[in-house]
């Protein structure tokens, strides 16, 4: 019996030993997967940690939010990747699905920050719009005219032009092009827009506690009768949109703004004290624009120590060279953490604590 026992824990030693060695084997490339709007931030650390460690440039790929936490979640191994980016913070769906596939160890890294821009082709009418007035143009049912809204005051949104909603408005139709439901933009966008502005109706803001479910979908439901194009996750398609069609308004991140200020500008948000801001460095960065959210990297600790370079990609990510007030990532476009922040971030990208996933 004895015997068999030191063969079983032999047998059981040696295939971990060999699993181990089969991962390193298998894949010697970090895999990075996730937001379009983390992907170019994503894409320079790689190419920057490719030129100057010994390691091999990591392969980034533009998966959506949702597509990079499903990719990441699925479970353990060389065939799932080590890195995931987002736009928005993990959900309970996709914490459930990374236990349920044993993916219980995960750090989450808050890297900058990001505004969600509303552009549209430079030479057309300025416009100001708030968070009231993009939900009643883009939400798929909306209170009676009138009315205060509640579930027994919805009608489908008729709204044609901006100026159905706001006679100060232009008469121009109502078309915005952005992301589709995969996509952590397109989160952000429904929560703090279209939302917020559903939530300016005290009949739908008393549904957030009376009847959360019914709250969300109807104060994050987009409509589905062509005002809204989804563009996929692919920015450069909604740019060369709005280039051709003076009427359509974009959606994407602040970066893409700022890469293509020679031929689009921005749409100016009402704050809650009524000042029209545009998103800029600086109103993203203290959180006045209105239409702000933060961005992260999460990390599969399982493949710390199998695929190699984990570690030190994620410090080359964090330093102040890279994710710094004057850092090259900063030049592309990203709005780095407050100096405290940033600290703190420092800390966890050497400690790498572990993300409380709620089964």
């Amino acid at each position: 019996m004895m015997t068999n026992l030191k063969f079983m824990t032999v047998a059981l030693i040696s295939t971990v030993i060999l699993s181990s060695e089969a991962l390193a084997q298998s894949r010697n490339q970090i895999r990075v997967v996730g937001s379009s709007t983390v992907f170019p931030f994503s894409t320079a650390v790689a190419e920057e940690f490719g030129r100057t460690s010994p390691f091999k440039t990591p392969i980034v790929e533009a998966t959506g939010t949702g597509g990079g936490f499903k990719l990441f979640c699925n479970g353990i191994g060389t065939k799932y990747p080590d890195i995931t980016n987002a736009s928005r913070a993990i959900k309970p769906s996709e914490t459930f699905l990374c236990t349920e596939r044993g993916v219980t160890d995960v750090a989450e890294l808050k890297i900058g920050y990001d505004g969600i821009v509303l552009a549209q082709k430079k030479q057309t009418r300025a416009l100001s719009i708030t968070v009231r007035e993009l939900y009643l143009a883009l939400a798929s049912r909306i209170p009676t005219p009138g009315s205060d809204g509640g579930i027994e005051d919805l009608i489908e949104n008729p709204h044609i032009y901006w100026s159905d909603i706001n006679p100060d408005l232009p008469r121009r139709k109502i078309s915005v092009m952005g992301p589709p439901p995969t996509s952590g933009t397109r989160d952000a966008f429904n929560e703090l827009a279209i939302q917020s502005g559903c939530k300016t109706f005290p009949g739908m803001a008393a549904l957030e506690t009376t009847n959360p479910s019914l709250f969300h979908a109807h104060c994050q439901s987009i409509r589905e009768d062509g005002v809204y194009i989804e563009a996929g996750e692919n920015d450069n398609l909604i740019v060369q949109k709005l280039l051709t069609d003076g009427d359509t308004i974009g959606i994407f991140g602040y970066s893409f703004l700022d890469q293509n200020a020679d031929m689009v500008d921005a749409v100016s948000i009402a704050t809650n004290n009524g000042q029209y801001l545009e998103p800029t460095f600086e109103s993203i960065s203290t959180g006045e624009y209105p239409i702000s959210r933060s961005l992260y990297i999460y990390i599969k600790k399982a493949h710390i120590g199998i695929i190699p370079g984990i570690k030190d990609f994620i410090e080359e990510f964090t330093s102040d060279r890279a994710a710094g007030e004057l850092g090259y990532l900063a030049e592309r476009g990203l709005v780095p953490l407050l100096d405290e922040e940033r600290d703190a971030a420092s800390t966890q990208a050497k400690n790498l604590v572990s993300l409380e996933l709620q089964p």
